[in-house]
């Protein structure tokens, strides 16, 4: 594995990391974006703006979960997408989650989850002729360094790795028929009952519903 530092929110970056990778792989068969921004800053003067109703919201919060998450899937699956359209197949992989259909946390993160979801549609149609696969990937409850800080006030019980969420994109990469899904949401839990792969501690999630949530 090999990082390589980017800021999403800067054209020239992201186009320099796509050149960079390029002239390192012959093609590019998996592309997940999971760039976000918004939930930074939740605290301003001694107020939590996170649950505040739309009209009590700082402004910047909508720029930068469209600026550094729907706008950033946009440019790079642009980028990635003539080079799967050539081989004729590869995945694409939109990060999501449950605020596209319901109301969580504020109506800002609804809104570009939903946006991302409907990129997912789109993107989906327009590269199905291609061969190339689109999804829409709503992961649980994933023990991040941030969740793990607050640990002691969530309810862990049916918690996600961030490696489960990988084996769960794996899963869909290996599928020969991965493009039934195309277009579509899928839980990384239920894909795990699908093709049978567990969580690194070996336990398998519960797949979360709307109802959930």
């Amino acid at each position: 594995m090999i990082g390589v530092r980017c800021d999403h929110r800067v054209d020239a970056e992201v186009q320099a990391a796509f050149d960079w990778f390029r002239g390192e792989a012959k093609g590019i068969d998996i592309l997940v974006n999971n760039v976000w921004g918004g939930y930074d800053d939740m605290m301003e003067n001694g107020d939590f703006t996170w649950p505040k109703p739309f009209w009590e919201q700082p402004l910047w919060r909508w720029d930068a979960m469209f600026g550094a998450g729907v706008r950033a899937h946009y440019r790079m699956s642009q980028l990635v997408a003539p080079v799967m359209i050539a081989q004729g197949s590869g995945l694409m992989v939109n990060i999501s989650f449950w605020s596209a259909q319901k109301h969580i946390g504020n109506a800002a993160y609804g809104v570009a989850k939903a946006a991302t979801d409907k990129l997912t549609a789109d993107m989906a149609t327009e590269l199905k002729p291609h061969g190339v696969a689109v999804v829409s990937l709503y992961p649980g409850l994933v023990r991040t360094e941030r969740v793990m800080e607050a640990a002691e006030f969530l309810d862990l019980s049916n918690s996600e790795s961030t490696q489960f969420t990988g084996r769960a994109i794996a899963a869909l990469a290996k599928d020969p028929d991965v493009l039934r899904h195309t277009g579509s949401v899928v839980v990384a839990a239920a894909l795990a009952r699908e093709y049978g792969f567990t969580d690194t501690d070996g336990k398998s999630p519960r797949p979360l519903t709307l109802a959930d949530v």
